[in-house]
């Protein structure tokens, strides 16, 4: 004979939905407690402090100063005497220094008395390629045709700048190289001036330009037997190795 069980006696019937109720009310449990926040309650003392506003000041009693009125204006004399003035007043005479047709002016002027200003010679430029007798640098006397004196300027030029040639200091800690025109006009003298520089740096153009201003005195250049400005230039490279 089979053991009959009434459904509504058995307990594990709805054990799955215990569990799921049971599993959800511990973790809103375990959310509040972990949500849950506290603070620290600081006491407060505020102290209030009673002024009693007194707002009447006793005001200094001051007193007007009388001042007195200023005095009237002296009154007019009731009769005006008039002064006759007697005394005799000299005119001056002021004549005209205007001159009329009748006057004649004479004057005399001597011939030493007038001076010529001399009308002063206008410096030439002519330039060194088409010179008639080109400048003579000191050492080239002895030669004889224009054509060598210009060769031997040009190396006496050439000995110079290797002889008077320094390095900037600067350049060299900056490697700064390259080459530099100079530009100068020997005057109708034989100096040296209007030197001009043109490079890629300030340093090699100032090197430059003194290493032609230490050129010496020349034979100035002659064009048709008189002496003449004759401009020159010269590249001056300055190299690193």
């Amino acid at each position: 004979m089979e053991i009959k069980k009434n459904p509504k006696a058995d307990l594990n019937r709805n054990s799955g939905l215990y569990f799921v109720i049971g599993l959800t009310l511990i973790l809103f449990v375990t959310w509040i407690a972990l949500e849950y926040k506290s603070y620290d309650t600081n006491e407060e003392i505020v102290q209030v402090l009673n002024i009693q506003e007194d707002l009447k000041e006793d005001v200094p009693i001051t007193e007007a100063l009388k001042t007195l009125p200023p005095p009237p204006p002296p009154a007019a004399p009731e009769v005006i005497e008039i002064i006759e003035d007697e005394a005799e007043i000299e005119e001056t005479v002021i004549e005209s220094s205007e001159m009329d047709q009748e006057t004649v002016i004479e004057a005399v002027l001597a011939v030493d008395d007038v001076e010529v200003a001399e009308e002063e010679e206008e410096e030439i430029t002519v330039p060194f390629a088409v010179i008639e007798n080109a400048p003579i640098f000191p050492g080239c006397e002895s030669m004889k045709t224009n054509k060598d004196r210009k060769t031997c300027f040009q190396k006496m030029m050439q000995k110079h700048v290797s002889k008077e040639f320094k390095y900037p200091p600067t350049a060299i800690e900056l490697g700064i190289q390259g080459k530099v025109y100079v530009q100068f006009v020997i005057s109708g003298k034989g100096y040296i001036t209007n030197i001009r520089t043109r490079g890629p740096d300030a340093n090699l153009e100032e090197e430059a330009s003194r290493i032609v201003a230490t050129l010496p005195q020349m034979t100035p250049g002659m064009q048709r037997g008189r002496a003449v400005k004759v401009p020159y230039s010269i590249p001056i490279t300055f190299r690193l190795e």
